[in-house]
């Protein structure tokens, strides 16, 4: 792997990334860093079919780069698949500072389901794959150093409407009176 320096308009973003890339305060700093200083550590992202590249780590410093108006960028071009990609995109952001509620629980959804597919569907006479099965939710407990429970309830705040999962990231609604919400029909 090498580092390349790939056109900012050929850089697109994974699909369904779950983690907002917002023009606040940390933005404008990330901004000022760039244009001092250019973007220091590369993005990752891997070839699209239809041309391009989908970002798989590194959507707000392609948005910071584009706003102090650089034409390339650092970029690390893997090929991997759909559910390592997302295993990636999903560890490589959950290590922000700010993340809401529903993003983390998008997030965790979309890594599960992929360790699940990775793990794919055992034979009748291979039991392990069902174990691996058991044991991803502690798997993504152990990688965000979270407990399994708190996973399994932002897992579960996904089922609430729009409406009051906005609310929780707000802070209008706190995070357990959510998770207890999530059960309603």
């Amino acid at each position: 792997e090498q580092v390349q320096q790939i056109p900012v308009s050929e850089l697109f973003p994974f699909k369904n990334h779950p983690f907002k890339v917002l023009d606040d305060d940390s933005m404008t700093r990330t901004v000022e860093s760039i244009s001092q200083f250019g973007v220091l550590a590369p993005l990752i992202a891997r070839p699209r079919p239809e041309g391009g590249y989908e970002i798989i780590s590194g959507h707000r410093r392609k948005h910071a780069a584009e706003l102090a108006n650089l034409d390339t960028v650092p970029v690390i071009v893997r090929n991997m698949e759909d559910d390592a990609a997302t295993i990636l995109m999903v560890d490589s952001n959950l290590q922000r500072e700010h993340i809401l509620p529903s993003e983390r629980a998008f997030a965790y959804k979309m890594k599960l389901d992929a360790i699940k597919r990775r793990a794919g569907r055992p034979g009748k006479e291979n039991s392990a794959g069902i174990r691996q099965n058991l044991f991803s939710i502690q798997k993504i407990a152990d990688d965000a150093g979270e407990g399994k429970t708190k996973i399994q309830q932002y897992i579960k705040i996904n089922d609430l409407i729009p409406e009051l999962l906005k609310m929780v990231d707000g802070n209008e609604i706190k995070f357990n009176p959510a998770y207890e919400l999530a059960f309603l029909r």
